[in-house]
């Protein structure tokens, strides 16, 4: 779990350097969320990797953030991380990883969107959820094509061989 907790804290901190010219504010590419994705197909538990991402989410708004980066960081999160357990679990083999990817970046961005609006007292920033959810989509599908990738990889190893099989049945 250290080591997937370590991954995801480097890859939001590059990602912060990396500009994204988005045409609103705060979009990224959600590299991070390439990690979480990944403990849920691999970890022994959902509260392993729940754990992961809660870690990932403070640590990253101790090295570089501000409190206001975790409301928003910790919503979307979280409610993007219920978005993959129940579209995971729902969808069984019907909907892939890539699928369970795209669907939690739009859950990330309307939990953004939801704590933007319970601060500002103004839900007309709903009014981004369309161009977000596009972006999100193709992030979304970005970080799913990765994963598949890494996962396909990972299969390879003895251990998580096991691990993958078992979790598939």
């Amino acid at each position: 779990m250290s080591l997937l907790v370590s991954m995801a804290l480097i890859l939001s901190l590059i990602e912060r350097m990396i500009p994204v010219p988005f045409i609103t504010p705060g979009a990224k590419l959600g590299l991070a969320n390439l990690v979480i994705i990944i403990s849920v197909y691999t970890l022994d538990s959902y509260k392993d990797s729940f754990a992961v991402l809660l870690l990932r989410l403070f640590l990253a708004s101790m090295l570089g953030g501000n409190v206001s980066m975790l409301l928003y960081s910790a919503t979307g999160g979280i409610l993007s991380f219920i978005a993959t357990l129940v579209v995971k679990e729902l969808g069984g083999k019907h909907v892939s990883i890539i699928g369970v990817s795209a669907s939690a970046a739009v859950f990330h961005n309307v939990g953004q969107l939801l704590a933007a609006s319970l601060i500002l007292n103004n839900f007309n920033m709903f009014l981004y959820l369309p161009i977000l959810s596009g972006v999100g989509i193709g992030t979304g599908i970005f970080v799913g094509l990765s994963a598949n990738y890494l996962l396909s990889h990972l299969l390879k190893l003895p251990y998580f061989k096991s691990k993958l099989d078992l979790k598939s049945n």
